[in-house]
């Protein structure tokens, strides 16, 4: 991390979910991976190879992959929302119970002023079902979003309605979050501890993207 990079200057703090808020990545890797299981070992293992390569984006848009693009089967929104409801009934219970990271109520103290918001590929109702169980909902004043909706277009709103003030850092654990922020201008920081996008020290380092291991060295 750049020893020059601190929180204490920014506005607006917006949080990833999986790998951030919840070490949560490997739950949903395992659910893609049993609901696709039923159509063969191979379709399986492809919709997780693709999973892996595109964290960030939405359950909808991978089970959408998977039928069109694994499966060749044509477009049928009814049977992705079905894909959908599996993923979610097998998630929300390992949700509600996995790793929370601690840092959060200290930095939320820590930095008073900043305002946080959460822009997740995680379903949205899921998120503030989840958020409001563990007792998290309360430290995002601004919000928690999810899909349907990408953090592109959550992004884009959100700054639109001038819930996302500037100067803005996201704190995320994926090559899309990063891109993400790029194209809004938003300042990013990549935490480690849980990712599973595997090359991400030498792309952190082709980006020259201030990385840290987990969110207690923001409170050293």
């Amino acid at each position: 991390m750049n020893n020059q990079l601190s929180l204490v200057n920014y506005q607006t703090i917006i949080f990833d979910c999986d790998g951030v808020i919840l070490d949560s990545n490997k739950i949903k890797t395992m659910a893609f991976y049993e609901v696709a299981k039923d159509f063969g070992e191979q379709p399986a293992k492809n919709l997780v190879d693709f999973h892996l390569l595109h964290g960030g984006i939405s359950r909808n848009k991978k089970f959408e992959y998977f039928l069109c693009k694994i499966l060749n089967r044509s477009y049928d929104v009814s049977k992705i929302d079905e894909f959908c409801e599996s993923f979610g009934n097998y998630v929300q219970k390992e949700l509600l119970t996995c790793k929370l990271n601690t840092c959060l109520h200290p930095l939320k103290s820590r930095y008073p002023s900043s305002k946080w918001l959460v822009a997740s590929g995680g379903n949205q109702e899921e998120l503030r079902f989840v958020f409001k169980q563990r007792g998290i909902d309360n430290l995002f004043e601004c919000g928690i979003f999810g899909s349907p909706d990408s953090k592109n277009e959550i992004l884009s709103r959100e700054i639109k309605n001038k819930n996302i003030i500037f100067p803005a850092i996201f704190i995320g654990d994926s090559k899309y979050d990063y891109l993400v922020s790029k194209e809004f201008n938003i300042d990013f920081l990549f935490l480690t501890e849980w990712t599973e996008f595997e090359g991400w020290k030498d792309y952190c380092q082709l980006e020259a993207i201030d990385f840290i291991k987990n969110l207690h060295e923001l409170l050293n």
